[in-house]
């Protein structure tokens, strides 16, 4: 086990490199001059040139690449060039926090409704509760996250008045914005939750199981559930990674000033490196996360080879 979490540790390393290289470069090509950002408007040529000189922009792009990766390994992601703050600091300081509390809600719930649908789904095949929940599921796939992050503040929030329209702080501000993020991964949990619980049903050991005896309740959860669930992990895993980015349009829409609209923001000021730390902040983050789902397969099933 040790082996094999040293051996991920070293291949998160070139998919780092990828990423923050893939970032540094994007950024070099959107239009803009940060030099004269910064500068102002009313400075003259020979005061942006300086300006440029002073953040390095005039050497050579690799260097201005490894300066910067090692910087970042330092845990300096360089200074904001629309707040003239440290960039770790305007990331750390709340933003980052709320992000993350809002996609572990969303992929919690994701994950409850997605578990509890499919297996409901699967061990009533073709039943009218399949047909029925295959069908919402499909509805939740083909919702776009901005509609429905509106409708649920018309019909909660306008309508009823039960729900806080936007903002973040108490767990009534949680409720719509977890519901908007998680209903598209709940309908994929539902979907790949049904196909892997009929693959396991199936096999030969829960057919021995049920000629023994055991009741359903047992070859369901602890048997024929436990099986199916590593390629459901799998899924989870890209999840959470797809609702952080998700969250850019979940928070415009409500409001919170999470990592989603601090992007945003840095994209519209062209501040290049509040746009590559966040970034950077949000690959490490989502492949850590898939480096906990490389050590989840082991835990749920001894039998996997890690090797």
């Amino acid at each position: 086990m040790l082996v094999f979490i040293l051996r991920r540790l070293f291949q998160t390393i070139p998919v780092m490199i990828g990423v923050t290289l893939a970032v540094f470069l994007m950024m070099h090509l959107i239009p803009g001059d940060p030099a004269k950002i910064m500068a102002g408007e009313n400075a003259n040529p020979e005061q942006v040139e300086q300006m440029r000189e002073n953040l390095g922009l005039n050497d050579p792009l690799y260097t201005q690449y490894f300066r910067y990766i090692g910087n970042a390994v330092q845990g300096d992601l360089g200074t904001s060039i629309r707040t003239s703050r440290p960039v770790t600091e305007e990331i750390f300081n709340s933003r980052f926090a709320i992000t993350v509390q809002l996609a572990l809600i969303g992929t919690a719930a994701a994950v409850l409704l997605g578990l509890v649908a499919g297996i409901i789904s699967a061990t009533r095949k073709y039943s009218f509760a399949d047909v029925g929940i295959m069908l919402v599921a499909l509805f939740g796939l083909s919702m776009p996250n901005f509609w429905l992050g509106i409708m649920l503040i018309y019909l909660f929030s306008v309508n009823l008045g039960m729900l806080p329209v936007a903002g973040w702080g108490t767990w009534e501000h949680m409720i719509l914005p977890a519901i908007t993020l998680g209903t598209a991964g709940a309908a994929i949990i539902a979907r790949m939750t049904r196909s892997s619980m009929l693959e396991v049903i199936n096999q030969d050991y829960v057919r021995t199981a049920y000629a023994k005896g055991v009741s359903d309740r047992v070859v369901i959860y602890k048997h024929a559930l436990r099986n199916a669930l590593v390629p459901v992990v799998t899924v989870v895993g890209l999840q959470f990674g797809g609702l952080l980015g998700g969250a850019v349009i979940t928070e415009t829409v409500f409001a919170i000033n999470g990592l989603g609209r601090l992007i945003i923001d840095s994209i519209r000021a062209h501040d290049f490196p509040m746009v590559q730390g966040t970034i950077l902040v949000c690959a490490v983050l989502f492949v850590f996360v898939n480096f906990l789902v490389d050590i989840t397969y082991r835990l749920i099933n001894k039998r996997i080879d890690l090797n």
